[in-house]
């Protein structure tokens, strides 16, 4: 059966990577993003443009927020997933170097931008007939185990593992879900950099392997065609022998 999902960052990286791969098997998807042209490039992408929906939207104000959703009622009738997928890295450094301004903004757009973005799913999914759907937040092998120089991105990831297992919590009463996914060194245009080399624990700069992004976006799907009696709570997903295992 077909779902109506919603993808947050779905005009480049692993959110254009996931509407495609649901796409693929008929679902419609709703593409959210700040870049108006990238999300159409995406949509371009799909094995039918038609299954489709270009909206720019700002994760961070919440009235975007909400006309995102709108939309996607307007159009399709229903919201049956969110991948809560936007996100930033930034702010780096030892955690006595990080700029506040640079802290904050990235809470606002890994955190508070993922919890605008889950309360209004979560509130569609509680009205609609018949209720229930499920979220799936994009967590990250740091949500586990840092990187050194990355106290702000680790900490609004290890954030949102206590948001999805409280919307898990909270949602039970209404048959909504959520899980979260966890990937690592997924090969995207923010990924590079691990090709060439990214700082050890150990203070050592070594190349880090990478997985086609395409294999997150599969996990994804799997995770949201789950049966309503089943649910994947947490899922990790990364390139074989990349430095997490032992990571430190």
């Amino acid at each position: 059966m077909s779902k109506i999902v919603v993808i947050t960052g779905a005009g480049s990286g692993i959110g254009r990577a996931a509407a495609l791969a649901f796409a693929a098997r008929g679902d419609r998807v709703v593409l959210a993003g700040r870049r108006a042209e990238a999300l159409e490039e995406t949509r371009a992408l799909l094995a039918d443009p038609a299954l489709g929906l270009a909206v720019p939207a700002d994760v961070t104000d919440a009235a975007a927020v909400a006309g995102l959703f709108e939309a996607a009622v307007r159009a399709f009738g229903r919201v049956d997933v969110l991948f809560n997928n936007a996100g930033a890295f930034g702010a780096g450094g030892s955690v006595d170097l990080i700029d506040p301004a640079a802290w904050r903004h990235l809470v606002e757009v890994n955190l508070t931008g993922s919890f605008l973005a889950a309360a209004e799913a979560f509130r569609r999914m509680k009205a609609q007939d018949p209720q229930g759907g499920r979220i799936i937040n994009n967590g990250s092998i740091s949500a586990h185990h840092p990187r050194p120089f990355s106290a702000a991105y680790t900490a609004t990831k290890h954030a949102i593992t206590g948001l999805t297992k409280s919307i898990s919590l909270d949602g039970r009463p209404f048959g909504i879900t959520c899980g979260q996914i966890d990937i690592g060194n997924a090969a995207t245009g923010m990924t590079g950099q691990m090709a060439v080399g990214m700082p050890q624990a150990d203070g050592t700069i070594r190349p880090e392997p990478l997985m086609d992004v395409a294999r997150a976006a599969e996990a994804v799907v799997f995770m949201a065609h789950q049966p309503p009696e089943a649910d994947i709570s947490f899922l990790t997903i990364a390139a074989a022998a990349m430095p997490f295992v032992g990571r430190g």
